[in-house]
């Protein structure tokens, strides 16, 4: 026997007894593989740039209330990834695995609510008569639900993540599950709100009779509803997928699935989150009129029309 063959036969064992290795890692994971390290430095790196984007816009628009909803959500989705990139080097490690399964699930619920107080400023600009709801009833019931939803999902997490056997994660599952189809459900409704609202306004077709102006469509808020329809769209997307993912249960095909949680999950939120940043609302939407603002207009357009009295 050659001394070729005999090194082609130990690189082939070799080979073999790695695969064989990588493939008891796998089967021995939290996660049912092997999360990709490079993905998970990717995933960080926009997560990162978006969450960065949205402090500086958020300070320099003075608009504070992107801090605990766009901002909060980069923040979860950072600690998520950055358990999947531990995870990735020690895939059978209880902790990061428990990181990122809480913080996935819950981080996208603060973008939501970022979603419903800018539709309402925008149903505000336009026209409050188009709408079934006034601009302060979509934060007064939408943003509830974004709670209760995220609560629930966080509950379940918790008891999922610290379970002591199947049976107890199954349990929290089953009420992860519950938060998100609740959140899908309100996701539903509100897009049936703001569907109809924009159909109204387009047949200038009001609710009731007309309270106020009609706002004028500009540009600006046409891109600013675009992005929302988009927006909103993705984290759908996202919601279907966990929702299927959970119903298929912890050792389902589709929890062991890695490109569908890197593609379905981590790439809408990724797409949500970054379509805040290139259609800003401090950029497209007006300020809002302030007591003083009004004033000082009421009283120079009272200034206006007696110049034009004595004129004439």
């Amino acid at each position: 026997m050659s001394v070729f063959t005999v090194a082609l036969r130990q690189l082939n064992a070799t080979a073999n007894t790695t695969a064989a290795e990588a493939q008891t890692i796998a089967d021995n994971a939290k996660y049912g593989y092997v999360p990709s390290e490079s993905i998970a430095i990717l995933f960080l790196v926009l997560y990162g740039i978006s969450t960065l984007l949205h402090i500086g816009q958020a300070t320099f628009y003075r608009m504070w209330w992107l801090f605990p909803t766009a901002v909060l959500c980069g923040i979860g989705e950072l600690l998520g990834w950055g358990g999947r990139l531990w995870s990735s080097s020690s895939p059978t490690v209880r902790t990061p695995f428990i990181i990122q399964i809480s913080t996935t699930i819950i981080a996208p619920t603060p973008l939501l609510a970022a979603t419903f107080i800018i539709f309402s400023r925008v149903v505000q600009q336009l026209g409050s008569s188009y709408s079934w709801l006034t601009p302060k009833w979509y934060t007064i019931l939408f943003l509830p639900g974004d709670v209760i939803a995220l609560v629930v999902q966080g509950i379940g997490g918790g008891m999922a993540s610290t379970a002591d056997d199947l049976a107890g994660a199954e349990t929290g599952s089953k009420v992860m599950l519950g938060g998100i189809g609740f959140q899908f459900a309100v996701i539903i409704i509100f897009s049936i709100l703001s569907g109809d609202f924009i159909r109204r306004y387009l047949c200038d077709q009001p609710v009731r009779g007309r309270v106020g102006s009609r706002g004028p469509l500009t540009p600006a808020l046409k891109l600013m509803l675009a992005a929302l329809v988009f927006s909103t769209t993705t984290l759908f997307i996202r919601s279907v997928y966990r929702i299927i993912e959970l119903q298929d249960g912890w050792n389902g095909r589709i929890i062991h699935t890695e490109l569908y949680f890197n593609v379905l999950d981590g790439g809408m939120v990724v797409l949500a989150i970054f379509t805040l940043n290139f259609a800003h609302p401090g950029l497209l939407l007006r300020p809002a009129s302030t007591p003083a603002l009004e004033k000082n207009a009421t009283l120079q357009s009272e200034e206006t029309g007696q110049m034009n009295v004595y004129l004439y």
